[in-house]
């Protein structure tokens, strides 16, 4: 579990630590305050790390790899022209990244302190930097449950044939898109394992009004009792369940590992949104940790409903992004949404509520 991250003068963040909850972490600010960033850089080092062993062709991580393949690693996901592009703006001093995990202790962090933790790493680049990073805290150990990210829009209508392409061509696709792709293509789950996932499966199932299957070459279809259909002939919202139920049926989203959503509810309706709100806290019970970035009140109002009445011990924690100073964002957290301060995005649509209940009572009485 991803216990904690430390950010200093990267993109937006000056000097920020962000505490993580067991089971949900939301995100939430206005758009351009560094939402989609923090998931991104946290997926970057998990990633890295669940790869190392495979990629590096050793049991234990070296720092001669990891530098090269973190480097890699945030310039195929946030497509800077430069690694430098990522340092903060007017930022003295070099850019720092540290993941902490479970069982660390709580020794300052950006330190050369022991930490009990094998997997911790802490890496650096300054604003000059091209592609060059430094490992300031090397893991003793890989993790070994890779993440998965999903971004705003379904992606299981383009990852057939995707992963060939985006590996033999320049493509200006982030490399998220490519990670996904090959996760949808992962063979399913079988035997002991499968039945262990059929209970978080058939929700989804239920919602879609079937079940997803893939052909010889790899493209989807969404099965239902009376007919096949192409899954590009699915609306949207249905195929982005189809990406979650795919990603469940194989494995790759079930006991253990992260789950980094950009902006769930997008292209869903509110009645989507309710399903996919239950399916982020089952995750959770399924001991994956998922870390989604939102703007939608109707969603965190859906997730707060279900903690309070079903889920009342999910360990959760909320951040706020707010406007700093010398373009810098300053996050406020806590376990709740009322520990965040005022989001401005959730302000606007508590406001349109209001003002749409006066205008109904104004011609009501008039």
């Amino acid at each position: 579990m991803l216990k904690s991250l430390r950010l200093r003068n990267f993109t937006v963040f000056a000097n920020d630590e962000l505490e993580f909850g067991r089971y949900l972490n939301i995100i939430v600010g206005e758009n351009g305050l560094g939402k989609t960033h923090l998931l991104k850089v946290a997926y970057c080092a998990l990633a890295v790390s669940a790869r190392g062993a495979r990629e590096s062709g050793s049991g234990d991580p070296t720092k001669a790899h990891l530098q090269t393949a973190i480097a890699n690693k945030l310039r195929g996901v946030f497509k800077p022209d430069e690694l430098g592009r990522l340092a903060r703006r007017q930022a003295r001093g070099p850019t720092q990244v540290e993941c902490r995990f479970e069982g660390a202790t709580n020794a300052p962090i950006i330190s050369a302190a022991e930490t009990t933790s094998r997997f911790d790493l802490a890496f650096a680049f300054n604003a000059a930097s091209k592609s060059e990073v430094s490992v300031d805290r090397l893991p003793a150990d890989w993790i070994t449950e890779v993440p998965v990210y999903l971004p705003t829009r379904e992606l299981i209508t383009i990852a057939p044939g995707f992963v060939s392409l985006y590996e033999t061509t320049h493509l200006p696709f982030e490399e998220t898109w490519n990670d996904t792709a090959i996760l949808l293509g992962a063979p399913l789950a079988r035997g002991a394992r499968e039945k262990k996932i059929r209970p978080l499966l058939r929700p989804l199932e239920e919602a879609m009004g079937g079940a997803v299957e893939s052909d010889d070459l790899g493209r989807f279809y969404l099965k239902t009792k009376t007919a096949k259909f192409e899954m590009h002939l699915v609306a949207e919202g249905l195929r982005k369940l189809a990406m979650i139920a795919r990603l469940i049926a194989s494995g790759s989203l079930f006991d253990g590992g992260c789950l980094f959503w950009d902006e769930p509810e997008a292209n869903l309706n509110p009645k989507l949104i309710k399903r996919v709100a239950r399916t982020i806290l089952d995750l959770g019970r399924s001991r994956i940790q998922v870390f989604i970035a939102t703007h939608s009140l109707f969603l965190m109002r859906e997730l707060h409903i279900l903690q309070q009445t079903e889920f009342p011990d999910h360990d959760t924690r909320c951040f706020g992004l707010h406007p700093g100073g010398e373009d810098t964002a300053t996050i406020q957290q806590g376990k709740t949404m009322d520990d965040i301060g005022d989001i401005s995005a959730l302000d606007e649509q508590l406001a349109q509520s209001e003002r749409y209940l006066e205008t109904e009572s104004e011609l009501t009485t008039a």
